[in-house]
């Protein structure tokens, strides 16, 4: 409790300097009051050292529209990063917010591009950036975030608010996406593991490029998560959703099937010439 919550830092030396505080007041304690032992206990950290100063991130406890659980890779470890979407009436303007970098700017952009070219068979009208606005946002604002590995959230995010379909809570993921919704290689996989491990999430998407990095992952932390490795966004959107999309029936076979309809009836009617 004193490493996850009073320090975070790349070294110990945040740690020696909380333990030598707890140290110290154990022996004024000690001291005043006469005792000859003194057990710290996790409850008994704040007394000794306060209000806790830092939290990690835990899965959401329900399924949530529009909202997706990344992974991300910082200097003291890795982290759960929460990715939000929401689709409101408008003129197709795209919306981003949370101290995005340039490199996750454009992620957003190349995930919107692989939702419209896959807009009718995940049932999405066709013209949905024409007539709506799309904002995706990162809590947290005044952290900064960039990098690519999150475009595979931020297309699940954006389906999931154009469908209405909710992401699974216990579900985490990674990974860069391309025009054509393949999914890249990322960096940082066993810290980014190590983080969802520790937040309670049960199911790990990851790129298939990133397969060979497992053998890295100690082994129990393996065996708790259901890691899943994927080379396209659809696996994603499988595995990610409550249930998949129904897809738009196609124009084209409507027409056809309208005008043999017309053709069988024309041949039914009785002329009167």
């Amino acid at each position: 409790d004193s490493i996850r919550y009073y320090t975070r830092e790349a070294g110990v030396r945040g740690l020696e300097r909380q333990i030598a505080k707890v140290c110290r007041k154990a022996v004024k304690e000690h001291a005043m009051e006469k005792r000859f032992s003194v057990q710290v206990t996790a409850e008994m950290l704040e007394h000794f050292l306060g209000v806790r100063k830092f939290r990690y991130g835990l899965a959401e406890q329900q399924d949530q529209i529009g909202q997706v659980t990344g992974l991300a890779w910082t200097q003291v470890g890795g982290e759960l990063l929460t990715i939000e979407a929401a689709v409101v009436s408008g003129k197709g303007q795209l919306i981003k917010t949370g101290s995005l970098g340039d490199v996750m700017v454009e992620s957003i952009t190349a995930a919107q591009t692989v939702v419209r070219s896959r807009a009718r068979s995940l049932g999405i009208p066709a013209d949905f950036h024409e007539k709506h606005d799309t904002h995706i946002h990162m809590p947290e604002g005044a952290t900064p975030k960039d990098g690519p590995s999150a475009g595979v959230g931020m297309c699940t995010a954006l389906v999931s608010a154009l469908t209405q379909i909710p992401v699974r809570a216990d579900v985490a993921m990674t990974g860069e996406i391309t025009l054509r919704g393949q999914v890249l290689a990322i960096g940082g996989l066993k810290e980014k593991l190590l983080a969802a491990h520790r937040g309670g999430i049960k199911t790990v998407i990851i790129p298939e490029e990133n397969v060979r990095d497992l053998k890295e992952i100690p082994d129990n932390i393996k065996q708790d998560l259901q890691i899943k490795p994927v080379k396209w966004i659809d696996e994603v959107l499988q595995i990610a959703l409550q249930y998949a999309p129904e897809p738009l029936p196609d124009v084209a076979t409507d027409l056809v099937a309208k005008e043999e309809k017309r053709e069988s009836d024309s041949k039914d009617r009785i002329s009167t010439h």
